[in-house]
């Protein structure tokens, strides 16, 4: 199997944050300081200051460090309003991990979301949280049970307020999950770890409890911020890519793309191309790459669909589409209904007479099966001795052969009136 390279998804992204101090202009923070300490250092931010773009920048080492920060607790951000954080990744990746550093003491509450395609919803990926119940209505659990190892868990392992800056979080998707070991055999799980946008929901601020004297500087010192997220990642190609590129769309707009191979398609591999339908798609194994085989349609057509039943009758699931030169057939291996093989593969029609046949469909040799009376190729005329070729076929003239003209009986086709000798009458030269 193929499998692109790992990388940090995250990496110049920026992300959208709901709340941004200096957003809504200039706005007092003060630093904050271990408990009962009553001297702050306070600040103002500027508009841009703390932009969320330096929430994915490459400075977030501490002697060159840039971060993104929210307004203050006297701003009104602390629970139950929450400030999100999301992060359009552009397609859909294999989540392995996902790091958070904060600048500011970690929060008491947050929370980690996925969407698995643009379209869906948001679905919870983590929580962290030191009230697991009382803020998410889920208990504390580290690990997931068997049978329900696409749950989001809930921890309050980094929900200290120490350290007061640089602590970090660190979210690994499968980690806890029994099914983790077998994982290419786990779609539950390889669907879990699946994400095209990723949101931080950052619920509860940490305190010292000080907050509700309502001191000015207190509520001023208590505020989020973050120096670094990071998502180790691989672009999600099913198995069928190694190279993940970007491209340039009709509007001016960049996406990825999983360059494919196997004969696969799509954004990420997820299909078979047109004409490779004979065989199931499947994401590529380490023992199975499952690379989609060709449609045999014998020349006649260049598209096909996949039929399930026709795969488990026979092995081969390419059924074609729009036979040409007047085939059909799962491989347009015969002619199409009404016509006949003439020499080579030619199918010519049959164009058995509607009225004179018994069916629409010839034999090989391109004659049709005559309704009773009637006659020629294609089931066009009344047979000899026959008269009034109807639906039902052609009637019986019935000549009295002794009386009929050299005696060979004939008769009219359309009025089947017999031919009689001279001195001989009646309709069927009987007097």
């Amino acid at each position: 199997r193929c499998i692109p390279e790992f990388e940090n998804a995250a990496f110049m992204v920026q992300m959208e944050a709901t709340n941004t101090c200096g957003d809504n202009g200039m706005k007092v923070y003060c630093i904050q300081t271990s408990y009962g300490t009553s001297t702050r250092s306070c600040d103002s931010c500027q508009p841009g200051q703390f932009s969320s773009y330096y929430l994915t920048d490459l400075h977030y080492e501490q002697d060159n460090q840039t971060w993104w920060q929210s307004e203050t607790m006297k701003e009104g951000i602390q629970y139950p309003n929450q400030v999100n954080l999301t992060l359009h990744l552009g397609k859909a990746y294999d989540i392995t991990y996902v790091r958070i550093v904060f600048y500011s003491p970690r929060p008491q509450s947050f929370a980690i979301y996925k969407k698995t395609s643009e379209e869906r919803v948001w679905e919870p990926f983590q929580y962290f949280s030191a009230s697991c119940r009382d803020t998410y209505g889920v208990q504390e659990q580290r690990a997931a049970e068997l049978g329900a190892e696409t749950r989001a868990l809930c921890t309050s392992e980094y929900s200290d307020i120490s350290p007061l800056s640089g602590g970090n979080v660190l979210f690994s998707t499968l980690e806890g999950r029994p099914s983790a070991f077998t994982f290419d055999n786990s779609p539950e799980l390889q669907e879990w770890v699946t994400a095209t946008d990723l949101r931080i929901s950052l619920d509860r601020l940490n305190t010292f409890g000080d907050e509700i004297f309502g001191d000015v500087q207190v509520l001023q010192s208590y505020w989020y911020a973050i120096a670094d997220v990071a998502v180790g990642a691989r672009c999600k190609c099913n198995g069928h890519a190694s190279v993940c590129e970007t491209q340039e769309l009709p509007d001016g707009t960049r996406t990825r793309a999983c360059r494919c191979e196997h004969n696969t398609a799509g954004r990420e591999c997820e299909r078979c191309l047109d004409f490779y339908n004979d065989a199931p798609w499947g994401r590529a194994s380490p023992t199975n790459v499952h690379e989609c085989k060709a449609c045999n349609c014998n020349g006649f057509s260049n598209k096909c669909e996949f039929d399930k039943d026709l795969y488990e009758r026979t092995g081969h699931g390419g059924r074609c589409i729009d036979c040409a030169e007047n085939r059909d057939g799962a491989n347009c291996e015969r002619c199409k209904e009404n016509f006949f093989q003439g020499s080579g593969d030619i199918c010519l029609p049959c164009n058995c007479n509607p009225t004179g046949s018994r069916s629409l469909q010839c034999n090989a040799e391109g004659k049709c099966q005559c309704k009773p009376g009637v006659t020629g190729d294609k089931c066009d005329v009344c047979a000899p001795n026959h008269y009034e070729f109807t639906n039902q076929g052609c009637k019986p003239c019935g000549c009295n052969e002794s009386g009929s003209y050299a005696n060979t009986p004939q008769c009219d086709p359309q009025t089947g009136v017999c031919l009689c000798k001279q001195n001989v009458e009646g309709r069927r030269c009987r007097e």
